[in-house]
């Protein structure tokens, strides 16, 4: 059995010119392959196996991250089915001077454990220990059905 909070992973990014569009912001697919790769890593953290991307749930562009904004990128899992993985990804501007945040943009991702054939593999029960974790399983819950 994993634990929730071993599975919550942060990774920030300075938004640079390289990763802007002609207005200035974060292009979508950058913040996209930030987010699958923060994923990917909660998901495998959780399965204790490689991890591979088989499904994104709609994703909602908030706001944009300007060229200077840190892009944090964070993602947990909060469900599981015999080999899918179910991971909660938002990403947040967080001003690079003050360390304030704003979500920009989230969405729910499901990979699927593969073992070394490249064939879906099983993975363990999720437990909920603690306060926090139990807040951010129903946060995520509660959201993803109201998506």
């Amino acid at each position: 059995m994993v634990e929730l909070m071993k599975t919550f992973i942060e990774d920030r990014n300075r938004v640079q010119p390289h990763h802007a569009n002609n207005l200035g912001s974060a292009h979508g697919g950058n913040l996209l392959r930030w987010m699958d790769e923060v994923g990917a890593m909660s998901a495998m953290r959780f399965a204790g196996s490689p991890c591979v991307t088989a499904h994104i749930d709609s994703v909602d562009f908030e706001r944009p991250l300007d060229i200077g904004d840190i892009a944090l990128v964070e993602a947990y899992v909060y469900d599981h089915g015999r080999t899918s993985v179910r991971v909660r990804i938002r990403a947040h501007a967080e001003d690079p001077l003050t360390g304030s945040q704003e979500v920009t943009t989230e969405s729910y991702f499901v990979f699927v454990a593969v073992d070394d054939d490249r064939k879906p593999t099983p993975v363990p029960e999720l437990t909920v220990s603690s306060p926090e974790a139990e807040q951010l399983r129903e946060e995520a819950l509660a959201d993803e059905e109201s998506a």
